[in-house]
């Protein structure tokens, strides 16, 4: 069966096999959603990423034996471009900002209801996020990691055309993307440099990725 064009193809990655079935459950009965895959370490979530186009993963924060932080670096400098949405048991304060400076596009408490999760799914697979009231205007926490952060292909694209001086439109225009999508890739470029203009992106962008840039 084809798929339809705006289902949002996504990967759960997750160490709780009965959270995993539950979810699994849960999503199978929405139109608006199509499961790629399921993954209980980061090894198998690479992998699975490299099988078919994901466009959203849910990602669980503490896995056990490893920490989600592993997969969005490892994901990033393997060339994917797709969106983060957190579903996490909880997370402290300080957890938090450090996720904002990963450059994730959600954190949704486990706690929540299932209606609330498929909401934050529609929300951040259409390029939007989904954040707490608490968590909104947390200054991002620059994640344990020495020099800059890995970019995926997407966000070095969108740096090279900022830097050129391009607006979203243009930059929407040459890379065949929205504007919404431009839009979200900033942000995510935002978060990861810990920047919040458009100018401070640019010398950003010089004095840590002149080598992408230039």
């Amino acid at each position: 069966m084809e798929q339809q064009l705006d289902t949002i193809r996504l990967l759960i990655l997750d160490d709780h096999q009965l959270f995993r079935e539950g979810l699994v459950r849960l999503l199978e009965s929405d139109p608006d959603v199509a499961i790629s895959g399921q993954a209980s370490t980061v090894t198998d979530a690479l992998r699975l990423l490299q099988d078919g186009p994901i466009e959203l993963v849910l990602l669980d924060w503490d896995l056990g034996a490893e920490r989600g932080s592993r997969f969005l670096t490892e994901a990033s400098a393997q060339g994917w471009d797709g969106r983060v949405l957190v579903v996490t048991g909880g997370v402290t304060t300080r957890e938090a900002a450090e996720l904002i400076g990963y450059g994730v596009h959600g954190i949704f408490l486990k706690s929540g209801s299932p209606e609330s999760l498929l909401e934050a799914i529609r929300l951040v697979g259409r390029g939007e996020t989904f954040f707490l009231e608490e968590h909104r205007d947390l200054p991002p926490s620059a994640a344990p990691a020495a020099g800059p952060k890995p970019l995926s292909a997407r966000e070095t694209e969108v740096l090279r055309a900022v830097v050129e001086g391009l607006s979203n439109k243009e930059i929407g225009g040459q890379l065949d993307i929205s504007e919404s999508a431009v839009k979200a890739t900033l942000q995510q470029l935002f978060y990861k440099t810990g920047v919040r203009t458009r100018g401070q992106l640019v010398r950003v962008a010089l004095e840590r990725y002149r080598d992408l840039v230039s």
